[in-house]
């Protein structure tokens, strides 16, 4: 919780204007009696949103100034609790500054007065805050529970609002008391005293509710006899009108209605079709414009293939000849070091040893990376060679091996990954990385045959999922979801069906972690009930669809060029290191380096003033290659992608047309067919009445019926019911039932739903006092606990038993709570048993007091507290300054001016007030006594 810095009133009470400090552990308010003490702690109250004291408001103290404003303005300490920003006592409210500014404005509003609240960041002066816009105030609601989100929970809050005089007597409480001042501080009591409401208006209805009940059990038994002799005539006549309806209307209704639904049903399909086959030829026009733009495509694709091509070789020709004009000049300059470097040891015959062992070992080194390399250039060859001529990325040997003894032993079948396809490429990396596991699962296309596949499994060993029940995927795939994303071309597993279609692509981890479920990035994280992880998997190892193809394409061909671009370097050093190893044994057998520098000199100096003019040459032509490389894979790409879609739209035009054929022919005969039936419906709807025809009547038979033979089942039955029933034909005993009828469903009525809601709220209001009663005892132990460590900082034992709670009014009514206490190891005393001198009776009562609003979560916080040191010897008056210093809390104290200066020994801050002189509008201003820090004896 917060602390207190400063206070600054404005027009409250009789003080103009005046700030005082409160930046410290305790606060002292002295001066004579009626000189503002308590007016200052009710300032302080109503900025926090709390009542005054003594039966006063706000708006007395407003009335006071005779102003038409009245400021309140605090700064409180918003310093974090811990290293983050979120353990300030504001950061709920978005205030992370060391300092925040609390202002209450009081202003008059049609002869009323009205307060509104601000809470800002940073110090505020009244006057900047007096610009601020109305939407940034808040009311006493609000407020209220912005400072209970800072830490001004609500029992501190009623601690804060005790009066003068209830702080230092809170030990004389009997144990009953001491337990309901408890509850009422914690907001408990309140709870009760509703239920102890709840019960005694339940039994006052109980008693009502009986009474009513034996009146009416006398009626309904005479209403009985009548409602059975009302619901035979009922019924009697029922059938009767039923018969005639379903003879003459009902069953002749809807077989024409059938018969016209039938026909109707028909035409619609005819003229489905019809437009259908309309669209069928404006798509296979667009699918013609379509096929030659994409011939046009493929064409420029092709021709721009071959230009780069082109461009490809002159590129590789130029850097060829560049690299061949440096590379003389390049070896001539290594020469050169070479030599300066044999020379530079040549002389020392050890130098010239150790030289040699090393460019030995080096030269074993590079002749072990080089068979590496080689090696694996060799096996990404292999792999790239296995990819010449597939559609799709080729399956694993043990996949291949079973498929063909599913094969051979007739047994249609088919992979995952011969029939998933991506949809949407930006979800490639997501889609791989699930699937990946269920790329090899088998579904076979007839489920009579799982129990031979299932053999041949468990022969070949074979480890992925044999599959008997495949189903189709939806038509319609959820939204977002990875299922979406896919083209599905057979039947898949259902299981894998609904794991995908639960599956939401979200943009980031961000976005997943607050939608929630399961959910896949982009880049293959994926995350599900047992949490989160990375399915990543490399682009060489892509598997579904042609693009997978590609891809693997693509990663292979960079591993080769990079194996190549490393055989090249380790070759080309291992030659350097050879040289460098035979000039070393050349010196080793006299050969001087030295004299072969000064003889090459000038062939030396020419090289070096060549090679930089070369260099650069041969860097822009290897640019102007690589760029060129890549525009051509580009292009390569483009071509490939763009024949496989010419390919496709050719297929899709030629199904196209025959199938527009075929309808054409269909539809002719079935409209022949379809114009005799509707002329034989019109002929048979002239028979019947015009109302009998409305649709909505129709419709309303066929909810009734559903069809014209269950209508006729319905007129064999009535007629049955009439020939063999004993009915009542007597119409007046509907009049004499509808009359007692009437007046027992009043009576049981408001009886059942006066009976039905006592019951209910008995019900309810006894469960929740059930459970409250754990609230209570958590209440009680929290409170047991607060008061043991003060009673420890006090250097007093103090020790609460705690009250036996049930859900039962007479131990409710009986509970109380025990405190007792140890003072200079003398033995317990109690609460208020007379034993205790008047120091220990406050030191007691301060106990209690702080033991309300104390709370672990929200450390510190600060209480008011009128005359704590009231007729204290000096001793007493020490032992309580201790105990208030030896808690972590923020204490405002008053005193009255008093010739015992002991009360001022805890004070660092002392607030000096003075009466109001006769004939004054305002107070004298406060006097601000501030404790000089203690120095050092080293000082």
């Amino acid at each position: 919780m917060f602390h207190l810095q400063s206070l600054e009133l404005l027009h409250w009470d009789y003080c103009q204007r005046v700030s005082m400090p409160l930046d410290g552990a305790i606060i002292t308010i002295a001066g004579p009696n009626g000189s503002g003490k308590t007016t200052l702690l009710d300032a302080m109250r109503t900025l926090l949103g709390l009542e005054c004291s003594g039966g006063r408001t706000y708006k007395t103290y407003a009335r006071h100034a005779n102003a038409e404003t009245a400021w309140l303005r605090a700064l409180v300490d918003n310093r974090a609790r811990g290293r983050q920003n979120s353990s300030r006592p504001f950061a709920s409210s978005l205030l992370y500054s060391d300092q925040v500014t609390l202002a209450c404005r009081i202003e008059r509003h049609g002869g009323d007065w009205q307060r509104r609240y601000v809470m800002l960041d940073g110090v505020h002066e009244i006057e900047a805050l007096a610009e601020k816009a109305e939407k940034d105030w808040l009311g006493i609601e609000a407020w209220k529970r912005r400072l209970e989100a800072a830490g001004l929970t609500r029992a501190i809050g009623r601690v804060l609002a005790l009066e003068q005089g209830q702080t230092d007597r809170l030990c004389e409480l009997s144990p009953k008391e001491l337990l309901r001042l408890v509850f009422e501080v914690f907001g408990d009591q309140e709870v009760l005293d509703r239920y102890d409401q709840a019960r005694s208006h339940q039994q006052s209805l109980l008693k009502e509710v009986e009474q009513a009940a034996h009146e009416l059990s006398h009626t309904q038994a005479q209403l009985s006899d009548l409602a059975n002799r009302v619901n035979s005539y009922q019924q009697y006549q029922l059938r009767l009108k039923e018969r005639e309806r379903l003879a003459t209307e009902v069953v002749p209704v809807l077989q024409w209605a059938e018969s016209r639904a039938r026909t109707a049903q028909n035409l619609r399909e005819l003229h489905r079709q019809r437009l259908f086959a309309a669209s069928d030829k404006r798509q296979m026009s667009a699918k013609r414009a379509e096929l030659h733009a994409l011939h046009l495509g493929h064409e420029a694709a092709k021709q721009k293939l071959v230009d780069l091509e082109a461009e490809r070789k002159l590129a590789r020709g130029a850097f060829d000849a560049a690299r061949e004009a440096e590379r003389p000049v390049e070896l001539l300059a290594k020469r050169e070091e070479e030599l300066k470097a044999l020379a530079a040891v040549e002389s020392d015959g050890q130098e010239l040893t150790q030289r040699l062992e090393e460019l030995s070992s080096r030269q074993h080194t590079l002749r072990e990376s080089f068979t590496r390399q080689n090696d694996q250039s060799r096996k990404a060859q292999a792999a790239m060679e296995a990819l010449s001529g597939q559609r799709l990325p080729p399956p694993p040997p043990e996949v291949t091996r079973f498929r063909r003894a599913l094969d051979e032993a007739g047994i249609a079948h088919h992979v995952l990954a011969d029939c998933i396809d991506i949809a949407d490429e930006a979800w490639r990396a997501a889609a791989e990385g699930l699937l990946r596991p269920s790329r090899w699962v088998v579904v076979l296309a007839h489920s009579g045959d799982e129990g031979r596949a299932f053999g041949l499994a468990a022969k070949e060993r074979y480890r992925h999922y044999v599959v008997a029940d495949g189903e189709n995927a939806p038509a319609q795939a959820p939204k977002d979801s990875l299922l979406a994303a896919l083209k599905i071309n057979a039947k898949l597993p259902g299981w894998l069906l609904r794991q995908l279609a639960t599956i939401r692509c979200v943009k980031d981890t961000e976005t997943g972690a607050k939608a929630g479920g399961e959910w896949i990035t982009p880049e293959a994280y994926y995350r599900d009930g047992r949490g989160g992880r990375s399915l990543w998997v490399e682009a060489r190892d892509y598997q579904f669809g042609t693009s997978a193809l590609d891809s693997r394409r693509a990663s292979l061909e960079r591993e080769l060029s990079r194996y190549d671009s490393e055989l090249s370097r380790i070759a080309k050093e291992q030659a350097e290191v050879e040289r460098q190893l035979k000039d070393v044994q050349r010196a080793a057998q006299g050969h001087k380096a030295a004299r072969e520098l000064a003889e090459r000199a000038a062939e030396f100096a020419e090289g070096r003033a060549r090679l930089a003019g070369l260099r650069q040459a041969r860097i822009e032509a290897a640019t102007r290659m690589a760029a060129l490389d890549a525009e051509h894979d580009r292009a390569l790409t483009a071509a490939t992608r763009s024949e496989r879609d010419y390919e496709a739209a050719q297929g899709g035009l030629k199904a196209s047309e025959e199938n527009v054929l075929r309808v054409l022919r269909e539809h002719e005969s079935r409209r022949q067919d379809l114009a005799l039936a509707a002329k034989a419906s019109r002929e048979a709807r002239e028979r019947f009445p015009a109302s009998w025809t409305l649709p909505a009547k129709v419709q309303a038979l066929r909810d009734e019926f559903e069809n014209a033979k269950q209508a006729e089942i319905a007129a064999r039955h009535v007629q049955q019911e009439l020939d063999t029933g004993v009915w009542e034909t007597d119409p007046a005993v509907q009049e004499r039932h509808a009359r007692m009828n009437v007046s027992v469903l009043e009576q049981s009525s408001q009886l059942e739903d006066r009976r039905a809601s006592n019951e209910m709220a008995r019900i309810a209001a006894f469960n929740a006092r059930e459970r409250y009663i754990d609230v209570l005892r958590a209440t009680v132990r929290r409170y047991k606990k607060n008061v043991q460590e003060l009673g420890e900082l006090a250097g007093v034992m103090a020790q609460a038993e705690l009250p036996h709670l049930d859900n039962d009014d007479m131990v409710l009514a009986q509970a109380g709570l025990h405190v007792r206490f140890n003072f200079d190891g003398k033995g317990e005393v109690g609460l208020n048993d007379g034993e205790a001198s008047g120091g220990q009776q406050v030191l007691k009562s301060l106990i209690l007091l702080v033991g309300l609003m104390k709370d672990d979560e929200t450390p510190g916080g600060f209480v008011f507290i009128d005359e704590p040191f009231a007729h204290l010897d000096v001793r007493n008056i020490q032992l309580v300054g201790h105990f208030l210093r030896s808690t972590r809390a923020q204490y405002l104290l008053t005193t009255p001016i008093t010739h015992n200066v002991e009360v001022f020994e805890p004070s660092e801050i002392t607030l000096v007030t003075s009466k109001k002189p006769r004939g004054e509008r305002w107070a004298p201003p406060i006097a601000v006594i501030t404790r000089r820090p203690e120095k050092s004896i080293y000082d």
